[in-house]
């Protein structure tokens, strides 16, 4: 596939905007992922980042109303890449079980940089989904039309993994909170191995992650 025509759609609804048209965009969200990685999102603000990218407040409030909405924005790219790679890696395999081991794969293994978009470091933006993400979550702005909006993407994900799963078992009733758990726990794992690695076993093997959940999931779903 020619990398030159991969483009990652973010709602409309999440930018004045669109950062994506413009150099001085993408370097809003680039700068954006690195302060929000470096400070945490409680001490990330639109002037601290306007002072980084050496441009006014205003500027930034052109393309974002708020340190929300560029988290969210960042959120909605993220799931939209995850959802892309997805696709693409599930495709053409032959099974219901090759496709679902090779989603478990996918999210649960350490994300690699990808240098088809040379403005987003996605290593970053993965360890800020894995700490950052659930404040959004549980902000006391969401309501029902925001989290169709906000997080459909995310959604979507899980449904096409849950589909997956009910590919192999029609039968199980509880696919999409095994895959949302599965999605959550893997972050919550390599979070815990960085930082209170005496609740997980990653230390002992990078791989005991995607092996753990690999086994948990097809032991869940078996007939």
């Amino acid at each position: 596939m020619d990398k030159l025509h991969i483009h990652i759609d973010v709602s409309p609804e999440l930018f004045i905007k669109n950062p994506d048209n413009s150099e001085l965009g993408k370097k809003i969200v680039s700068n954006s992922i690195s302060l929000i990685h470096e400070l945490g999102f409680e001490c990330f603000t639109i002037k601290k980042l306007s002072t980084q990218i050496g441009s006014p407040e205003s500027t930034i409030y052109r393309y974002f109303e708020s340190k929300h909405m560029i988290l969210f924005y960042l959120i909605y790219w993220y799931w939209s890449w995850i959802e892309y790679r997805l696709v693409f890696k599930t495709h053409n395999l032959p099974s219901a079980e090759d496709k679902l081991k090779s989603a478990i794969v996918l999210l649960t293994e350490s994300v690699k940089e990808d240098s088809t978009f040379s403005h987003i470091n996605e290593i970053l933006l993965d360890r800020i989904i894995m700490s950052e993400a659930v404040k959004a979550y549980f902000t006391k702005r969401i309501d029902l039309k925001t989290e169709q909006t906000h997080f459909s993407v995310y959604q979507r994900v899980v449904e096409r993994v849950s589909q997956m799963v009910l590919d192999i078992n029609s039968k199980y009733q509880y696919s999409h909170m095994l895959v949302s758990t599965l999605i959550e726990g893997a972050h919550q794992q390599r979070f815990f191995a960085e930082n209170i690695p005496s609740l997980t076993d990653i230390n002992k093997d990078p791989n005991y992650i995607t092996q753990f959940y690999e086994q948990l999931v097809f032991n869940s779903i078996s007939k």
